[in-house]
């Protein structure tokens, strides 16, 4: 996944190489963007916030992360993408 901060609007769609893009208002300063990111995708696919985690690229625009709910259900949510 792809992380761009400062952005004007939170958003998320496809990007390049099977990654999703994900545009968040917040600045990537003392791990806002990174809480903006977990609860972005929370709301996206209808998670708790502990369903969210970041895996890798804490400090980085290229993340992985993991969404801990029913397959199925977020497998459909990214079709839509």
């Amino acid at each position: 996944m792809k992380v761009t901060p400062r952005a004007s609007k939170d958003s998320i769609g496809p990007g390049d190489a099977d990654r999703l893009a994900v545009r968040l208002r917040a600045p990537p300063v003392d791990g806002a963007a990174n809480a903006a990111l977990i609860e972005f995708l929370a709301r996206h696919f209808d998670l708790p916030r502990r369903g969210v985690s970041i895996l890798s690229g804490e400090n980085a625009r290229l993340k992985r992360v993991r969404l801990s709910g029913d397959p199925a259900h977020l497998a459909s949510l990214l079709e839509t993408l």
